[in-house]
């Protein structure tokens, strides 16, 4: 059986953590700025945990993380 390549893109995106969960940046932060709050950009900035479902598919693309 061949060595399962990983998907470049999926390993840039996210960061796994010590319990096995994966990390994700949140959305709505590239642009049209001006017109967010502080507060919610700092929000916006913050990581977040990706739900199981989403972890479950990012763990078959990124087999050896």
């Amino acid at each position: 059986m061949p060595k399962l390549k990983t998907k470049r893109a999926v390993l840039k995106r996210f960061k796994k953590t010590a319990t096995g969960k994966f990390l994700r940046r949140k959305a709505f932060k590239s642009h049209i700025l001006e017109k967010k709050s502080e507060k919610r950009k700092r929000a916006l900035c913050q990581k977040a945990v990706a739900c199981k479902g989403d972890a479950k598919n990012i763990q078959q693309v990124l087999p050896y993380l």
